[in-house]
């Protein structure tokens, strides 16, 4: 009998990636305190990339300690130098991060956990780096305003499959993992686990 496939997420974008990839998974919300988790983090100084690692792996334990199967827990961070950012609260928030990244590189730290019987088996992390040209603060102004909430839902409030394509100059690495799920690696791992045929 194949391993069931649960992501610890209440994350509907990272469960269509999957379902498009042919991965039927079942979706459970975790109920971590991220905000607390994050704060804690940042007290002991941790760098970016171990942060959103450690708070995949804690949503993958979270659920795999009580649901047999293939539990897989993500999360994504943007680091601009040392300094991370979280969803923005409201669109003017939102504003204030584009203004920040203007003109700036940035990374996307995107950590995926696959935890089995309460212990994690594997770990990946994936590092896109994106450039974002100069803005104008007319664009910025217009970009929120056209894109509007759905911008409140990712870390650097922009959606590059959408408007938000229009923010950048280049673009290192693979596009799912920019939308929050290094896919092709996990498949890697599905397949050796049997979950996805070879």
């Amino acid at each position: 009998m194949s391993l069931e496939v649960i992501l610890a997420s209440g994350s509907e974008s990272r469960r269509k990636v999957l379902a498009a990839a042919g991965v039927e998974a079942r979706c459970i919300k975790p109920n971590v305190d991220e905000d607390a988790l994050k704060a804690g983090y940042r007290m002991e100084g941790l760098p970016v990339r171990e942060q959103a690692m450690r708070l995949a792996e804690m949503k993958a334990l979270k659920v795999s300690s009580r649901e047999p199967g293939l539990v897989i827990g993500g999360d994504q961070m943007l680091a601009l130098g040392d300094e991370a950012f979280d969803k923005p609260k409201d669109l003017d928030a939102a504003k204030d991060h584009l203004r920040k990244l203007s003109g700036q590189a940035h990374t996307l730290e995107t950590a995926i956990v696959v935890c089995e019987n309460g212990i994690p088996v594997w770990r990946h992390l994936a590092r896109p780096k994106l450039t974002v040209r100069p803005l104008s603060e007319d664009f910025i102004e217009g970009y929120v305003a056209r894109a509007g909430e759905p911008l409140l839902a990712t870390v650097g409030a922009y959606q590059l499959e959408g408007l938000g394509a229009q923010l950048f100059t280049k673009v290192d690495g693979d596009f799912f993992s920019i939308l929050g799920l290094p896919l092709l690696p996990l498949l890697d791992y599905l397949r050796v686990r049997g979950v996805v045929p070879v």
